[in-house]
């Protein structure tokens, strides 16, 4: 039984085109060819990976993260409570009556979710080390290629298919490009999960097969292009990560700027429009289309329908960073970054709103009106609001006992007097 599929999932005629056997491709008069047999080296390539992660976390991301003064911060842990955690890790992460008072819910509920939030120093250290593999994979991928015919003229690609054979540097581009997507996929349950986490599992799902096919296919020029077309762009995002941890916010928005121009031009104009035309005419003119064929460009569908998204999601931040810096600018006044001192009335506008969103205006003695927070008497009312009622965000430094709400983790806390304790509790 195994052995009748294995014979059917090798069958010539799934991956190569008609008239032609993996015998054509067998190693004769000095020419190398791929080989699948070549792929196995890339799950031990994957565990090595993993450990020169941790090594380069370690002894290289750390030590720059403490120049750049990105510090583990400690968070005050929830106390034990069964009937919490069984409902936090069953039903959801929002607060529910269980014995305690609701502020002490809320508190609860709040310590175990930050317990789960991976820290600033945990994000710089991943960005770093994927910024520093893709910044070397690009350059080796370019210095690959970039001597090559078919890099100037993509009709090229197919000259001689499939009877091409491989040269080492082809080879080690692949195994290393491979089995760092294995570790990825090793480690992704243990790495910072994101808003996109399974548009992130599809897509190393779908870069190994495709790799994995175009290897053992011996679609090896075009996964070279591909390869390194997609590396041209993500460490520019890594490295607007690595400033955005560390405080350097205009640093950040250029590089992310640059980043955005690199990835619509990549990914959604040379990808399809060269690279996809590429794969999907030109084999035609050579050969009739076959199994392998509708695989290799279904795969390259669905990245292009991931870059797609991420494009959206891109072109709506670099939107919101546009006009964000367009009203501060006609604003007539520069606005403070959050992490500043000057940033103390517009951190007190945003726990504010917190309360009317979270519907906890029962108790608040600040009405939510239409001019509240947008008119142009904003500030003077919430000036007046704190002075007559003593509610004051202060740096969490200064606080005599903080607790560890999302407000604590940016550095500030809020400071209440005995009389008005106001609807936070502490």
């Amino acid at each position: 039984m195994l052995q009748t599929l294995y014979d059917y999932f090798w069958w010539e005629r799934l991956w190569l085109p008609v008239n032609l056997t993996w015998a054509d491709l067998e190693d004769r008069d000095g020419r190398v060819y791929a080989k699948a047999s070549d792929l196995y080296i890339t799950l031990p390539l994957a565990l090595l990976f993993l450990i020169v992660r941790y090594f380069f976390e370690l002894y290289v991301a750390t030590p720059l993260a403490a120049l750049l003064n990105i510090k583990e911060k400690t968070r005050l842990r929830a106390p034990p409570n069964a009937t919490l955690e069984h409902f936090y890790l069953t039903s959801g992460k929002q607060p529910k009556q269980s014995g305690l008072s609701g502020r002490q819910v809320e508190r609860w509920f709040r310590r175990r979710r930050n317990q789960d939030r991976p820290s600033l120093l945990k994000k710089f250290r991943e960005a770093s080390w994927r910024f520093t593999f893709y910044l070397i994979a690009f350059i080796a991928g370019m210095a690959v290629i970039v001597d090559k015919p078919w890099f100037y003229d993509m009709k090229k690609v197919w000259e001689g298919y499939p009877i091409q054979s491989t040269i080492p540097s082809q080879y080690w581009y692949y195994m290393i490009e491979l089995s760092f997507y294995w570790s990825l996929l090793f480690s992704i349950a243990s790495d910072v999960k994101r808003k996109d986490f399974k548009e992130q599992i599809i897509h190393h799902v779908a870069t190994i097969i495709l790799i994995s096919f175009s290897w053992f296919a011996n679609y090896i020029r075009a996964g070279t292009l591909i390869m390194a077309l997609h590396d041209s762009s993500d460490y520019l995002l890594e490295s607007a990560k690595m400033f955005n941890y560390a405080g350097w916010k205009n640093t950040c928005n250029n590089i992310f700027i640059i980043f955005a121009i690199v990835f619509i031009i990549t990914r959604l104009v040379i990808l399809p429009f060269w690279i996809l035309h590429c794969t999907l005419v030109y084999p035609l003119e050579l050969y009739p289309a076959f199994f392998g064929y509708y695989f290799f460009n279904s795969m390259m569908g669905v990245l292009q329908l991931l870059h797609i998204f991420w494009a959206y999601l891109i072109l709506r931040m670099a939107h919101k960073f546009i006009t964000g810096k367009v009203k501060a600018l006609w604003g007539g006044v520069a606005r403070p970054e959050t992490s500043g001192q000057g940033s103390t009335i517009r951190k007190t506008q945003f726990l504010r709103k917190r309360q009317f969103k979270k519907g906890w205006e029962e108790g608040c003695p600040l009405k939510k009106t239409s001019s509240a927070f947008n008119g142009p008497t904003a500030t003077e009312q919430l000036l007046a609001f704190h002075t007559a009622h003593l509610v004051v965000v202060v740096p969490s430094k200064f606080c005599p006992s903080p607790d560890s709400s999302e407000e604590e983790e940016k550095g500030w806390c809020v400071a209440k007097t005995a009389d008005n304790p106001g609807p936070w509790g502490y």
